[in-house]
């Protein structure tokens, strides 16, 4: 089987970002969101469980950072349907190297990535053009008992958002930065 999906690693070990390969022809184009073969090569381990979109109407909203702990971790892969968002995730993996290290990257229409997000990541993105639309994949359903978050201008972590980070939920407001306690979430 040939492949649909190209896989490069992010510096962060087991953080992929997708690109999709295009089959375009006068009618329009055709191309492939997911495929669970390829997708198991890089490390999904769980069947889908969950798909939620999100809409967010005004430049420079950012979302996030959300997780689930343990036994709900969860894998995500989030595409960019439309406009264009600045995604991060955040290894919060214990005993990792890249510990607290972030990446981002891009996603658009235009560039037809996502970003496969394995356990023991925290997530969230800035949107950068209004009225911008994200498909999330997840490989748990929600348990509002194991959600966390991070502050999304927590020193430890220094994400360099591409702006000021505005319009946080009333939620994502009240995330606390991190303490020296926090050694990780161990993924079972």
């Amino acid at each position: 089987m040939s492949s649909s999906l190209i896989l490069s690693n992010s510096p962060i070990k087991d953080l992929f970002i997708i690109e999709r390969k295009i089959i375009a022809d006068n009618r329009g184009f055709f191309f492939r969101i997911f495929s669970k073969q390829e997708l198991e090569n890089i490390g999904l381990k769980k069947t889908l469980s969950q798909i939620n979109f999100s809409h967010s109407n005004s430049i420079n909203t950012v979302r996030g950072l959300h997780f689930q702990y343990p036994p709900h971790s969860e894998t995500k892969i989030v595409t960019c349907l439309k406009g264009k968002v600045f995604d991060v995730a955040v290894d919060l993996r214990k005993d990792s190297s890249t510990f607290l290290n972030w990446f981002g990257v891009i996603l658009s229409p235009e560039n037809n990535r996502s970003l496969f997000i394995p356990e023991g990541f925290a997530h969230g993105f800035q949107v950068l053009e209004e009225d911008s639309e994200l498909l999330y994949l997840h490989t748990e359903e929600y348990v509002k008992e194991s959600e966390g978050g991070l502050h999304v201008l927590d020193p430890k972590i220094g994400i360099e958002w591409p702006n000021e980070p505005e319009n946080l939920s009333e939620r994502d407001k009240t995330f606390a930065f991190l303490n020296n306690n926090f050694k990780g979430i161990e993924i079972l």
